[in-house]
């Protein structure tokens, strides 16, 4: 298996590239978004200057810590920096190290960001991490977006890793037959009266809940980028229903599945109000848990 991987990612965000500069090589605005979703950085230092000191704890899931220390060997504000970093294990195992390159391209006010990794495995258990690159950094520059964009304060995000290749999920979500059998929370069916998935289009559907009462829905599909990508509008039929916005993130991992779903409201007001009043959190909890299922079973 190698031991050496190289990736490359480009993104725009929308934000001008002083602003993403200092979201890089700001210690307090780091933390704030580096990881994959699911990690949190409680620890971090930044000294961006040549040979000025890097370092981030980053901690997972399961409360695992994964330090990474390293220095600045290039920086040219606001347009390029490059940094070398080794990350640490318990007990002081030397797991990966890596050179990172960043640069930054002014178009009108937004960033292209580009970011270009070269890592190397020290040990058989980082080999895996390796396979995780281009995923992880994928998460974290979306993650970067949500908090210069603001949506981290407004949204909710779920995610889960399916034991299924992408182009299977991608199908039970746009498959009216296939989204009844797995869609909602524990003890809800799913009717269809329309699907088209198509930027445009739209699903009605009406949900049924375990006590019997009905919810209209209606999504509106405003980009459609098979396998990877579906993202909508979703309100009830109600007219005074605000809604709320819906990106559904489709990674390939290892012919499984990291599916990210970032559910992001019109103000924080409406996001707490939707998860106190009707459990939301818990009720995408338990409709990835279906889909999960599902994928594995059909």
């Amino acid at each position: 298996m190698d031991t050496v991987r190289e990736i490359t990612i480009t993104k725009i965000l929308d934000a001008p590239r002083e602003l993403v500069f200092a979201a890089w090589t700001d210690a307090e605005q780091l933390a704030r978004w580096w990881g994959p979703e699911g990690y949190h950085v409680p620890e971090a230092a930044s000294d961006p200057r040549p040979g000025g000191a890097l370092s981030i704890t980053m901690r997972g899931p399961d409360g695992t810590d994964h330090v990474m220390t390293g220095t600045y060997r290039e920086i040219d504000p606001p347009a390029r920096f490059v940094t070398e970093y080794l990350v640490v294990g318990d007990a002081g195992l030397r797991l990966l190290s890596a050179v990172t390159t960043v640069t930054l391209i002014d178009h009108d006010g937004k960033t292209e960001l580009t970011v270009h990794e070269r890592a190397e495995a020290l040990a058989p258990d980082a080999v895996m991490m390796l396979g995780g690159m281009e995923v992880g950094m994928t998460q974290s520059l979306r993650r970067l977006d949500d908090v210069l964009t603001g949506a981290v304060e407004r949204q909710i995000v779920l995610a889960r890793l399916l034991e299924a290749p992408r182009d299977r999920v991608f199908e039970a979500f746009v498959s009216a037959e296939q989204a009844e059998r797995w869609w909602g929370p524990n003890g809800f069916s799913v009717t269809t009266q329309e699907m088209d998935v198509r930027p445009g289009g739209t699903w009605r559907f009406t949900m049924r809940g375990p006590d019997g009462v009905e919810h209209p829905n209606l999504i509106t599909y405003d980009e459609v980028a098979a396998p990877e990508l579906l993202s909508w509008a979703n309100t009830s039929s109600g007219a005074a229903d605000p809604g709320f916005h819906t990106a559904v993130t489709l990674d390939d991992f290892q012919q499984m599945t990291v599916l990210t779903m970032r559910i992001v409201f019109a103000s924080a007001g409406d996001r707490d109000a939707t998860v106190e009043k009707h459990g939301a959190i818990e009720g995408g909890n338990q409709t990835l848990e279906r889909l999960a299922r599902f994928v594995v079973a059909a």
